[in-house]
Formats: structure tokens, sequence, C-alpha cells
């Protein structure tokens, strides 16, 4: 009866144009505190978890295609809702053999119990949302009572100091990148993760990849960066368009075509090879999967309209910002933007994170840009700053508005660069003008 009533209500919900991939799931947990749990095992080939502060959607999709390759019928949520109302909804409305839930880094404690996951992948934290997740301390201690409690298989980023110190002790499942040769010159401003845990001493970085990304060694000796089982060689990052690396894994070597653009997709790469490994898939299977992935919804998604290719680079906090910055600075020519800004709940109502990300790079590529959502003249205000001239820049509050101004307001490719809800607003204004199909149905 609870589960009738439940996608009862997910079914009004979409009729009624409000989506409906968390709404089923909360009213089921409302009627069955207890129906995670149940429903979860029911999975006879068990589940996997993944969380982490960016990539979870993308590196979900990633395990996605490889596993049903080898035949696994996924239970997944597949459209980002990431909390116990979501996952819920994913377990109640799907049917198959094998689990596979990217978790909301706050609800991880709540939801492993219930899950009771064959594995875990942990991928990365940054700063985000200090408004509702606090200082990033507060989440490494809340993962590190699910780890130190975890008796399944763990995989965990090695570069990300935070991450890999929640396998100290553990025969974790390690995965990094192993090129210089795309290294940053040093540490960047938004750097987060970079005390050691042990005696809070700086790190020393001999490598710096991406945000605190890099290889690390406490200068007391007390921890160190561990040597990755899953690795990323010779690395060739192409625009918006892809990225190329060679593959090395205890299963053997292998050169992957990513059709995803920048390092932290090869990082969401590596972290979705190393666990679908560790649940059984063949190598095989890994390559022709990555190399097979579609773009998540609103993550380096194009799409065309009025002419023109809009390709979708969600930005959410520093260190994610920073990394579409670079990605965007190897596009040749000078670039149009719509950059839309929201402060909603699931945004974080503190949006002073613009003020870290590295727009200086990016400003003497702007040919023109569009500022809209809930802050579009403070969006407006960190861009003059950045050194954007106030001639390029254009600010129109309300998104319809802005869309219809970026696209007639030039020819060739236009990027946008949303906050979350505001994602999810300019997927919902796509969708309705016919150019990209509904991201949850």
């Amino acid at each position: 009866m609870a589960a009738t009533a439940a996608r009862a209500a997910g079914a009004l919900s979409r009729r009624t144009g409000r989506g409906g991939t968390s709404l089923p799931g909360k009213v089921l947990l409302r009627l069955e505190p207890d129906a995670i749990g149940a429903l979860a095992g029911r999975l006879h080939r068990g589940s996997a978890v993944i969380s982490a502060t960016n990539g979870k959607t993308t590196t979900a999709a990633m395990v996605a295609a490889i596993l049903e390759r080898g035949g696994s019928r996924l239970v997944h949520n597949r459209a980002g809702a990431n909390m116990a109302g979501g996952v819920a909804s994913a377990l109640l409305q799907g049917r198959g053999d094998t689990g596979l839930f990217e978790v909301d880094e706050f609800w991880l404690d709540r939801v492993v119990p219930e899950i009771r996951p064959r594995a875990i992948l942990l991928a990365n934290l940054f700063r985000d949302q200090l408004d509702r997740y606090g200082e990033l301390e507060t989440i490494v201690e809340r993962w590190a009572a699910v780890t130190a409690a975890f008796d399944g298989s763990l995989v965990l980023n090695a570069d990300d100091p935070a991450i890999a110190n929640l396998g100290v002790g553990s025969d974790a499942v390690f995965f990094g990148v192993e090129d210089d040769s795309i290294a940053l010159p040093g540490l960047p401003h938004a750097t987060d993760a970079k005390h050691c845990r042990v005696c809070g001493a700086p790190y020393v970085y001999e490598t710096v990849f991406l945000g605190h990304l890099g290889r690390y060694r406490c200068p007391n000796g007390d921890s160190e960066r561990p040597a990755p089982q899953v690795s990323a060689h010779h690395v060739t990052l192409a625009g918006v368009r892809s990225a190329r690396f060679e593959l090395r894994t205890p299963a053997g070597v292998a050169d992957v075509d990513l059709p995803l653009p920048g390092l932290y997709n090869v990082y969401n790469a590596l972290g979705a090879a190393a666990l679908a490994l560790t649940m059984g898939a063949p190598l095989a299977d890994v390559v022709t999967g990555l190399e097979s992935v579609s773009p998540a919804f609103g993550r380096a998604e194009t799409v065309r309209i009025g002419g023109r290719d809009l390709s979708i680079l969600l930005v959410k906090n520093p260190a994610g910002a920073n990394e579409v910055i670079r990605t965007l600075a190897l596009e040749e020519g000078e670039h149009d933007l719509l950059g839309v800004l929201n402060d909603r709940t699931a945004d974080g109502r503190d949006v002073s994170w613009v003020w870290d990300a590295d727009f200086e790079l990016l400003a003497p590529r702007v040919r023109r840009i569009v500022c809209s959502g809930t802050r579009a003249e403070e969006l407006a205000v960190r861009f003059k700053y950045a050194g954007i001239a106030t001639e390029k820049l254009e600010v129109v509050p309300a998104l319809d508005a802005a869309l219809d101004r970026a696209v007639g307001g030039g020819s060739g490719p236009l990027y946008a660069i949303p906050t979350y809800t505001a994602m999810l607003e300019l997927r919902a204004q796509l969708v309705e003008r016919g150019v990209a199909t509904s991201s949850w149905g």
C-alpha cells in the first residue's frame, strides 16, 4: 500500500509538470521508514554507492555504461536525485539485479547503512555550500565514520588527501593521475584539504593536478599520497570535446578515448574504472563503456539551438569552476558565454565562492557574456573585477530572456556556465523549446 501511494504521488507530480524524481521516495519513506533497506535487499547482485562533491552523476553514468555491457540490470538514480528520497524513488521504480546509487555527501552516513553496498567509491571533497555542509572537515568526519564501519570494497582517490586518508589501514583500491605534463604551476587560490589530518602540518606538494589533488606528503612523515593501482598516463585534453589517456590497471593497460572534456572527467573515468573492476567488470567492458558514455544532463551536454551549439558546463564551487575555466581556455578564439548564478537552497545561499574562482584566466578570451539568475548582478560584478570590459557584459535576470539574448548575440559556439538549479531551469527551457530531452522522464 505504501509503494502504491508513493507511485501514485510520483505519477501525479509528473502529470502536473513538476518532475517526480524524489517525491515518490519521500512519500514511501514517510509511510515506511525502512523502505530503502528492504528494497535494496532484493538486489541479489548487491549495490555500489558513489559520493563526491563534484562528478557524482557523471561517474555514475560511466559505471552504468560499463556494468550494463556485462549484462547487469541496474536500479540507478540516473537523474541525479541523490538524497534519501531520490534513492528510495529509484529502488521503488526500478527493476533489476544490481544497485548503482550516487549519494549526496551529507547523506552518505544515513544511506549506506540502509543499502549495505558491496562497494563504495569516494571520489573527491571540495568546499561546497558552506551554509549547508559547514567546513570540509565536517564531511570528512562523517565519511570517516562510514568507512570505519564498512566491510566491503573501498575505492578512493589517491590524489585527494582527505579521501586517501580514509583508506589508511585498509585494502582500499586507489586511483590517480600519473602525468606531470598536465600539472598546474602550483596550488590554486581555491585550495581546500591541504593540511595533514594527523599532525596539521601543511602538505608538501610535488605535483598539483586539480585544486588540492596531486602528489603530496606530510613534512613530518605522518602521511603521503598512496600509489594508485588504477591510473591515467599520457593525458591529452581536447577542449570542451574530449580527453584521451592511457589507463593502467591490475587487469592490464588500454588507451581510452573519452567523449567528455577536461581533467575532471579523466578523474571521473578513473574512479568509474576502479569501481567497475572491483565489481568484476573485465577491462574490455571498462574501455568500451567509457568510450560510449554520453554526457550526464547539464555536464558538458551540447544541444543545437538557433543555429548554434550550446554547451552546458555546470559550475557550483571554486574547484569545479576552475576546471571549466581551464577547459574553456583550451578552445581557440574568443568565447560567448551565458552565466547563470542562483542562490536557491540546492545551490547554497552563500554565493561568495564566485570570488574564489579564477575567472581572471578566462577574461582575455571573452567576447560577450550574458549574466542571468537570481544573483545576475553579482555575477556581472565578479566578471567586471576579473577584467572583462563592461561593454561585453549584459545583465538579464530572467533566464528565458537571457537565453534569447545569448543565442541571438552572435554565431558559433555558445557556452553556458550555470549553477545547479540554474542548470535545471536552463534545461527545462531547452526541453520546452524542443531542443533537449527531459532529464527525468
